[in-house]
């Protein structure tokens, strides 16, 4: 069990890089500040997940299933936590801002693959 969700994990994560690369060069068509807060939310949203699949699954032994749900917990505050930090610090040192290219290539990063992870996984 433990090996098959890491690989579904590695592949969704693959994923998530191929989508942040394709929004970045969708964005630089826009212009290059487009672009570049294209790049930044894709890969606040994939290295995030990288953050959480690393807390759970770098970290997970088979003899010890009841701090499972604690890793979980505690991936998915370091996961809210690291998203958090990377939007401030857009927001607060890129003037001027691109919030759509921003959030539009956070949420299409972070939701599209995992909405394709059957067809990822098989």
């Amino acid at each position: 069990m433990h090996d098959l969700d890491a690989r579904r994990a590695k592949r969704i994560l693959i994923a998530q890089a191929v989508a942040t690369l394709v929004v970045t060069l969708i964005g630089l068509m826009l212009g290059l500040r487009v672009g570049l807060f294209a790049l930044i939310g894709g890969a606040t949203a994939t290295i995030a997940n990288a953050l959480f699949a690393y807390w759970v699954f770098g970290r997970y032994r088979a003899a010890e299933p009841g701090k499972l749900v604690g890793q979980f917990y505690g991936g998915e505050l370091i996961k809210l936590a690291f998203v958090a930090a990377a939007f401030a610090a857009a927001i607060i040192w890129l003037d001027p801002l691109s919030p759509l290219a921003l959030f539009g290539a956070f949420f299409v990063v972070q939701v599209l693959p995992p909405l394709l992870a059957n067809r990822i996984a098989g």
